[in-house]
């Protein structure tokens, strides 16, 4: 395989930075000043950058400049004034639910995508991760948590529900009623909960949670490629295939893989 880098300033939207480390993608939301608070266009730019991924990225990382991971959607959203350059909440909404669900759509593969991709994904979670911003870690593989984080799903005390496919994720983590009552109380989850209860893989002091992800990258580049491309999907496919159907799941890909190992070219 052959490394590719690309620099730090790559900037598919003015408020993501994406870095390439050879088989390791970063992308940092980079709003800090607005405890980068998203707006549509970005999470069609995240769509975007998992639907393109390169297929030789391993390991994408998702992480935030500032001190915060996300405040979640832009407030000024809700407002008749909107976002320059944004679609209108607002005017969708007013057009029907149908038409306003239609807008949707898309804006939930900058979420829903991540879980497509072959590349392990993990989410270097610090400060707010509010609403889009926990559905965002949600959207991960697997979550690191800096022990000042404040994961909350807002959404019900704006009279709405999350909506960018972390519903999925965070009732299998957790479970229907724990999952219930962190949407329906708005509370914040914070980190030693966040590993009790399976949201988080590890929770660290913040300044030690740059490390602290870069190790787990090192942990899972170590793993044989293949046996890690195989095995993400077919944990993900556990979660709602039938006992017959895992079980076909289980002996392909170890099939694939044990072909592929008695093959392969000696050396």
């Amino acid at each position: 395989m052959t490394e590719q880098r690309t620099s730090g300033q790559d900037r598919p939207h003015p408020h993501l930075r994406v870095d390439r480390d050879g088989p390791v993608l970063t992308i940092s939301l980079s709003n800090p000043e607005r405890r980068n608070a998203k707006t549509p266009s970005l999470w069609l730019a995240l769509a975007e950058l998992a639907e393109t991924l390169d297929p030789e990225v391993r390991v994408v990382v998702l992480r935030a400049d500032g001190p915060s991971f996300s405040a979640g959607l832009d407030l000024a959203m809700l407002t008749p004034e909107g976002v320059d350059g944004e679609v209108s909440m607002l005017e969708q909404a007013a057009r029907g639910a149908q038409e306003m669900a239609d807008v949707i759509a898309p804006f939930q593969r900058g979420f829903s995508a991540w879980a497509d991709v072959d590349a392990v994904v993990v989410a270097a979670v610090q400060g707010h991760a509010i609403g889009a911003g926990f559905q965002l870690a949600l959207a991960a593989d697997l979550r690191v948590v800096a022990d000042d984080v404040q994961l909350a799903m807002r959404e019900t005390s704006l009279g709405l529900v999350p909506d960018l496919a972390g519903t999925a994720p965070l009732v299998h983590l957790v479970g229907y009623s724990k999952a219930l009552e962190i949407c329906a109380t708005g509370r914040a989850v914070h980190a030693d909960e966040a590993v009790a209860i399976g949201l988080a893989s590890a929770a660290v002091p913040v300044d030690e949670l740059e490390a602290t992800t870069a190790d787990l990258v090192s942990a899972l580049l170590a793993a044989p490629e293949p046996a890690l491309r195989e095995l993400k999907p077919l944990l993900r496919r556990a979660v709602t295939a039938s006992r017959d159907d895992q079980l076909r799941h289980e002996r392909e890909a170890q099939g694939r893989l044990m072909h592929a190992l008695v093959t392969r070219p000696r050396h």
